[in-house]
């Protein structure tokens, strides 16, 4: 069993490598998905530890910037057992605001959003509690992602 954390500026590619990489063994947690809860972060804690106590892995896919963010995920995993990775996509705030521009609707945040998630955005370590950490770029040119073990 695994919590796997994605962390990244919005539109840098994190749903989608969730998808590539996850969907078809982890469950899907995003704060995106509860856009009509009235409490989100209550009720994705609540997702997790239903998940994680089902003995299922999961994936939280949201920019998850800070190290006071990712505490509560990483307390949750060790509270059932569960393995952490961190991915950490790397990009540039140009290309987001680019990537973001081409979403249409919801899925489209405010430009203010990615400026202020960098701001904030503090890259994971090992002395957080990741059993394992990798960095994740996009290569949108051959439409793959590579990743590779964080140093």
């Amino acid at each position: 069993m695994e919590c796997v954390i994605l962390i990244g500026l919005p539109a840098s590619g994190k749903s989608t490598f969730f998808r590539e990489r996850f969907a078809g063994t982890h469950d899907h947690i995003s704060k995106d998905l509860l856009r009509n809860n009235r409490r989100p972060q209550r009720r994705q804690e609540q997702l997790i530890e239903e998940s994680l106590a089902s003995g299922r892995s999961v994936v939280v896919d949201n920019t998850n910037p800070s190290v006071a963010v990712r505490a509560p995920l990483i307390a949750a995993a060790r509270r059932h057992g569960a393995d952490v990775a961190g991915y950490f996509l790397v990009t540039e705030a140009g290309d987001a605001l680019r990537r973001n521009r081409a979403r249409e609707g919801r899925d489209r945040v405010p430009d203010v959003a990615i400026f202020t998630v960098r701001k904030r955005l503090e890259p994971p370590t090992a002395a957080e509690g990741f059993d394992r950490l990798y960095v994740v770029r996009m290569n949108e040119a051959e439409r793959r992602f590579d990743v590779e073990p964080m140093r």
